[in-house]
């Protein structure tokens, strides 16, 4: 009725590879390639920066505000900047010199204080409205450059995972099995059919 032919099945078994580099590393075997970024290096925490902080960087970008982050730091350091250098000019430059000449009260000295108060005051008034207005752009220019740097960590996570496939499929080991395949002849086949066709219509 049928014929038997020899079947060959072949099974391809991919060598255990494990690719590295200071940023990433790539583990291929027989079920796929796993990468992941090394611990503790530059590429790990521009992926754990971007992945934690992404959300609150845009939510800043749309609706810009003093109270964010980066911009309370800047705040604080300009803050600090001016007045730090206001009493150091304003003591090294007018009230000591005075005062060993006695040339100044303690009233004028406080009434000069006062002065340079409110005029930092203004100033940093002044920077506020400077820095808000300027925020949105900054933090454009933060979002792009950190997209930047999480895109060539990726780029480095899939050239590595490409480096451990080839290597693991040039090390791959190939089996072949042999087995008996039947098959019937298409003439006989139609035969049958045509039998069995005629047997139940005289059955009717």
């Amino acid at each position: 009725m049928g014929k038997k032919s020899k079947k060959t099945t072949s099974t391809t078994v991919y060598g255990n590879t494990t690719t590295t580099n200071p940023y990433v590393t790539s583990t291929t075997n027989n079920k796929g390639t796993v990468s992941t970024f090394n611990p503790n290096t530059a590429f790990s925490s521009i992926n754990d920066f971007v992945n934690n902080n992404f959300d609150q960087l845009l939510a800043e970008y749309l609706n810009p505000t003093l109270n964010s982050i980066t911009n309370k730091a800047k705040m604080n350091a300009f803050a600090d900047s001016l007045n730090d250098s206001s009493v150091m000019y304003l003591e090294n430059n007018i009230i000591n010199p005075l005062s060993k000449r006695n040339m100044i009260r303690s009233s004028q000295a406080t009434d000069m204080y006062n002065k340079m108060l409110q005029n930092n005051t203004n100033q940093i008034a002044n920077y506020a409205q400077e820095l808000l207005g300027t925020s949105q752009k900054d933090t454009a220019s933060m979002l792009a450059n950190l997209m930047l740097l999480y895109m060539n960590g990726y780029n480095a996570l899939n050239d590595t995972q490409k480096q451990s496939l080839a290597t693991s499929q040039g090390n791959a080991s190939r089996t072949n099995m042999s087995g008996d395949a039947s098959y019937a002849n298409t003439s006989q086949m139609m035969q049958m059919a045509t039998q069995m066709a005629m047997l139940m219509a005289s059955a009717l």
